[in-house]
């Protein structure tokens, strides 16, 4: 009796096939999704980075007035300080985005503090550039020669760059010059500034001082340079009337200079007319007619060339001097020059009052 043959497995390698079938097309559907999410991310990546670029180097938020903003960034501000206040302020549209840009570029350990004005719709790189390179907005307070320490004193309380308070300096220690300042300075850190540049200007005069000179200590020096600086306006004859006054004190004459009696009378502040003949005999530590030798103290804050006259004076035999006419002084070594050169002074002063001109009194020296 013959064997069946065995039955058909044909079914068994259809289904093999099917869920091979169905394995490939579930990987290739995996495959389609991985790449198109990376592509989605490539493209919102590409789309991120192009909006950050145009954020960064297109034009930034207008000025919320006029057509520029200003912003103050504070000492040892950080970097999200700093950007949160450009974004505050107006000046960027994404602190994120600007910090970013510092990092990638190496600004961000070389933002400098201080003021900055940024014209309307500046870009994000020109706005850190600046910070960067320190472009700050820069502010000038002047000191004019001559001033007391309490005029010096209303200028800097005055300033509205400058906060905080200061107690006024002794009379002559502070350098005359103009000087920058940046906003929300404190205002005895300038006025420091102004005293340590005094400071260092006399000690160079004096270790270079002209030999023999009648004074005591560098006090001294200061307090006739306060003269020389009240007694004339031209830079070029303080030397000749610093001469006058040091020739006066070796030989014993009395200085007779009227600021120090207005200095006696008002700490300095202009009187507004001339002297009084009772407030020329008026004793005072400061009237100089009276006195002999220096007044106690300066008279005013010298600049720089009284002072160096009053350390290189001219080498001259003078002792008097009276106005010229022209804005300056004619010098004379004996009283009968320099009574010649008053009755010219004299004249020119009749001269002026006939003619209407307004005469500046100008008392001379030593008369």
């Amino acid at each position: 009796m013959s064997k069946k043959p065995p039955a058909p497995r044909a079914p068994k390698r259809s289904a093999a096939r099917a869920n091979r079938r169905e394995t490939a097309s579930v990987g290739r559907r995996l495959i389609r999704a991985f790449f198109g999410a990376v592509t989605t991310l490539v493209v919102v990546g590409m789309v991120a980075i192009l909006g950050a670029a145009w954020v960064y180097n297109g034009p930034g938020p207008a000025a919320k007035a006029g057509d520029k903003t200003t912003v103050v960034l504070r000492k040892g501000a950080s970097l999200p300080e700093i950007a949160s206040s450009l974004e505050r302020g107006g000046v960027i549209r994404s602190s994120s985005i600007f910090m970013t840009a510092a990092k990638a570029t190496g600004a961000a350990r070389t933002l400098k503090a201080g003021e900055y004005e940024f014209t309307s719709r500046a870009s994000m790189a020109q706005v850190l550039d600046a910070i960067r390179h320190g472009r700050i907005v820069r502010h000038w307070i002047t000191i004019p020669e001559g001033l007391t320490s309490d005029m010096v004193m209303d200028i800097l309380s005055k300033s509205d760059i400058l906060e905080g308070s200061a107690a006024t300096p002794p009379e002559g220690a502070i350098l005359p010059e103009t000087y920058e300042v940046q906003r929300g300075e404190d205002r005895a850190a300038v006025l420091k500034r102004m005293m340590d540049d005094r400071d260092k200007l006399l000690n160079r005069l004096w270790a270079n001082r002209q030999s023999g000179l009648p004074y005591q200590s560098k006090d001294d020096a200061v307090i006739m340079a306060s003269i020389v600086e009240k007694e004339t306006g031209v830079k070029g004859e303080r030397p000749q009337v610093a001469a006058v006054f040091i020739n006066r004190l070796r030989t014993g004459m009395r200085l007779d200079t009227d600021p120090t009696v207005i200095y006696g009378i008002s700490r300095g502040r202009p009187l507004g007319r001339g002297l009084r003949r009772s407030e020329l005999d008026r004793v005072t530590p400061y009237n100089t007619y009276k006195i002999d030798g220096l007044p106690p103290t300066p008279i005013a804050n010298p600049g720089r060339a009284a002072l160096e006259a009053a350390l290189n004076p001219a080498k001259t035999n003078d002792l008097y001097f009276v106005a010229d006419g022209t804005g300056g002084h004619v010098f004379a070594s004996t009283l009968e020059q320099h009574n010649a050169n008053v009755a010219k002074w004299r004249q020119i002063e009749r001269q002026r009052a006939g003619e209407g001109v307004p005469v500046v009194p100008a008392p001379p020296a030593g008369n």
